[in-house]
């Protein structure tokens, strides 16, 4: 029996999203992990490899990626150049098929995870084009008339950051989660993961900030986990003691290190224009 998925110690999982892992390690369907950036969903693969003693196979996905990538792809360009030098392996076309990461997931000797990450990049047509291998978790490959079946049905976790919709047929065939953002107690023993014994008086501040510099209307790119964790080593590195944190009014100035929270000019902006907005109404 598969081990159950309850976070690692590198990966502080709630409650909802363990369930979400092992439910759909128990209907064998792939699992569908939405979220905005930042709040761990590629990792999730990594971690609950880790946590069951699976292999990791990772397929990141780009705009131009194509379904068939990741079942294989016959190198015509190979063989025809081996032909012209002469080279005995053109007699065999198997030399020219390049496996994909779903064939290497299929053909594993123990159950992998696989991690088909950001879907949402490809083609709309990208989720449609995988639907039957991923149901019946075999393929056909017709250059060399073989059929790849899959010893062990791979524990499949899909991700998406909602930059389009998919198509139903395939959410139909998904076991579906949203990771929410963390709340500031899940936030703050995902802090102690990264940075054990940190201080409570600077963990307390720096949420505060954090969740301050979040709530700012307007903001093209809202800082996520990744940006506070960042933020925090500057803070620590450049020794910034919590009385500095305290003592700002987060209405009316903008955060120490603040590069490290705020990604682009437009934010910054955004979030100068309301200090001086806010401080012009204390006057």
């Amino acid at each position: 029996m598969t081990a159950r998925f309850a976070g690692t110690d590198g990966y502080v999982a709630t409650d909802d999203l363990s369930v979400a892992v092992n439910a759909a390690i128990t209907l064998e369907r792939p699992l569908l992990v939405k979220g905005e950036p930042g709040t761990g969903k590629t990792v999730l693969a990594r971690e609950v490899a880790q946590s069951i003693g699976a292999p990791l196979i990772e397929w990141h996905i780009k705009s131009t990626t194509r379904a068939q990538q990741g079942l294989y792809e016959y190198d015509a360009v190979a063989r025809l150049r081996d032909g012209q030098l002469g080279d005995a392996r053109v007699h065999d076309i198997a030399n020219y098929i390049v496996r994909g990461k779903l064939w290497d997931a299929f053909i594993s000797p123990v159950r992998p995870v696989l991690l088909i990450d950001e879907i949402d990049k490809a083609d709309i047509e990208f989720p449609n084009d995988l639907l039957l291998e991923l149901d019946r978790m075999e393929f056909h490959v017709y250059e060399t008339q073989e059929r790849v079946t899959a010893a062990n049905r791979p524990v499949v976790i899909i991700t998406s950051n909602n930059e389009k919709d998919l198509p139903d047929a395939f959410l139909r065939r998904c076991f579906f989660h949203f990771i929410r953002f963390p709340d500031p107690d899940t936030m703050a023993s995902i802090v102690e993961v990264h940075f054990p014994g940190l201080k409570q008086a600077l963990l307390s501040a720096a949420l505060g900030v954090f969740y301050e510099v979040r709530e700012v209307p307007g903001l093209k790119k809202r800082p996520s986990t990744s940006e506070l964790l960042d933020w925090i080593k500057l803070l620590l590195a450049e020794d910034v003691p919590p009385e500095v944190l305290r003592a700002r009014d987060g209405r009316t100035a903008i955060p120490p290190l603040y590069g490290a929270l705020l990604k682009n000019e437009q934010d910054v902006q955004a979030f100068e224009r309301l200090a001086f907005i806010n401080r012009r109404g204390q006057r």
